[in-house]
């Protein structure tokens, strides 16, 4: 049996690696406003490094293995994140986004009725690309100014922008967070991990319940400002209707990843079908594919993995951090503590702990939701498997929650940052403020209602039967749980 890790001043010495990881992403997303995953990657291992000097003696070595084990337990996603880069840098690099313009410019929509297409076109394109930060720097130079010319309200197109980018984050099968969340959930009754079709296709319900009223609401809300020229001349600039025919290998890798329960398929067969249909209509040339210009590798094989290195880097280093925490002991008096407590004593009370736990978390790290569900994962992980919920149930909650209203936050939220950000540089309009972006962030906050009401009334609720089966009925899980 390993022995257990040891700090001098006890167990609680072992967050110094976590103070110090949350102190860079403060100082990098917040106060410089430098949005780089590798930066905060750097945070970390520092933090590895200043918390190595603080273990025991003779528990050097031991600080370093238990960092080894934790950066293992990250090795399926790190691979998945590279293989998925793949898929979402051929999307990106079709420009999926100009046929969506071209059909808002067909459609004719104006006022609210942009707010609102414009809120759903970014859902796709998001849901496509899995990059919620890679989504707004594109959608936001065509869809703002064109929305703030034909009247929109410029916060709350701001915040639909900014919600359909976060949109994508939470439910697509190739969105870093849709990974991490699922990988840090483990099955009880049988071997491996909550595969991520399984995570999509049962939290598709919480996304397009929550997607479908804010429609509504942007709809209703999203008009009322002053129209003005050059609206047309915006769209004409962006618009290509060619490109929505890469939605069809979309479609296909979301139908093989919900149907087969197999991303790596899914992801296969997409890269495949979408570099045969870009070729077939004039989106892509081989050089589009792999090439090398001025000595350096071009195309969006080598840009796929390339964009996620960061990512990559950046989750290796902060389950190492977590690997120093479980190492220590400290995720275990968490879970045991959160167990042992009033809400640990029901599966409502386990799972409202849980909202709270993740929330905090993606708090404190400024919205930085890959490192917070990669810190709170782990502890979620037992808390969700002590009282047997379903790892489906586990990821959902998990990411839904970190997704949700704790981004709305103005001066804690990278996403409020950035929404503000990118509505500047504009003559015909003043840029916004933090506070405006966020009140503009309905998604964000309806999809937090309609989780709260998932955990309250049990919506959607599943546990884990024998064999890793997902049951709904409670009643049928205690007699399950009685035989075992």
């Amino acid at each position: 049996m390993n022995q257990k890790l040891e700090f001098r001043g006890g167990w609680g010495t072992a967050f110094i690696p976590v103070g110090i990881f949350l102190f860079f992403c403060i100082q990098y997303f917040i106060v410089f406003k430098a949005f780089e995953m590798y930066a905060l990657a750097m945070g970390a291992f520092v933090a590895l490094m200043v918390g190595a000097i603080f273990v025991k003696k003779g528990h050097y070595d031991r600080f370093w293995d238990s960092v080894y084990d934790g950066v293992k337990e990250a090795v399926p996603i790190a691979i998945l994140l590279f293989v998925i880069g793949m898929f979402s840098a051929l999307i990106k690099a079709t420009n999926i986004s100009s046929g969506f313009v071209w059909l808002a410019d067909l459609l004719g929509v104006d006022g609210g009725l942009f707010t609102a297409f414009t809120f759903l076109a970014v859902c796709v394109i998001s849901t496509a690309t899995g990059s919620s930060i890679g989504t707004m720097f594109t959608c936001f130079p065509i869809f703002y100014p064109a929305g703030v010319l034909l009247g929109c309200d410029p916060a709350i197109l701001a915040g639909a922008i900014v919600s359909a980018s976060i949109f994508g984050d939470n439910l697509a099968p190739i969105s870093d967070t849709t990974i991490i969340s699922a990988g840090t959930q483990e099955y009880t009754k049988k071997e491996g991990i909550a595969d991520i079709g399984g995570c999509v296709a049962t939290r598709l319900k919480y996304s397009l319940a929550a997607g479908t009223i804010s429609f509504v609401l942007f709809w209703i809300f999203g008009g009322g400002g002053t129209a003005g020229a050059g609206a047309s001349d915006i769209l004409e600039k962006n618009m290509n209707p060619a490109t929505l025919v890469m939605l069809v290998p979309v479609a296909v890798m979301l139908f093989v990843a919900v149907k087969t329960r197999d991303i790596y398929k899914a992801i296969t067969i997409g890269t495949v079908l979408g570099t045969i249909t870009g070729l077939a209509f004039n989106l892509l040339t081989f050089e589009n594919i792999i090439s090398v210009a001025d000595g350096a590798p071009v195309g969006f094989l080598t840009d796929g993995i390339s964009s996620m290195m960061a990512t990559v880097t950046l989750v290796l280093s902060v389950y190492g951090i977590m690997g120093v925490l479980n190492g220590a002991g400290v995720l275990e008096k968490v879970t045991t503590s959160i167990l042992n407590s009033k809400m640990g004593q029901t599966v409502r009370g386990a799972e409202i702990a849980m909202m709270l736990g993740i929330s905090f978390t993606t708090l404190i790290f400024g919205g930085v939701t890959s490192a917070s569900m990669t810190t709170f994962g782990k502890v979620q992980n037992e808390i969700g498997k002590r009282v047997g919920l379903h790892p489906y149930r586990r990821a959902n909650l998990l990411d839904g929650f970190a997704n949700s209203i704790v981004l709305v936050i103005p001066f804690l939220s990278v996403f409020v940052f950035l929404g503000a950000l990118l509505s500047d540089g504009y003559d015909f309009i003043a840029q916004l403020s933090l506070t405006q972006v966020s009140g503009g962030m309905i998604y964000c906050m309806v999809l937090f209602l309609v989780l709260l009401f998932s955990v309250l009334t049990g919506w959607g609720r599943q546990f884990e039967g024998a064999d890793g089966k997902a049951i709904s009925n409670p009643q049928e899980y205690a007699n399950q749980s009685a035989i075992m």
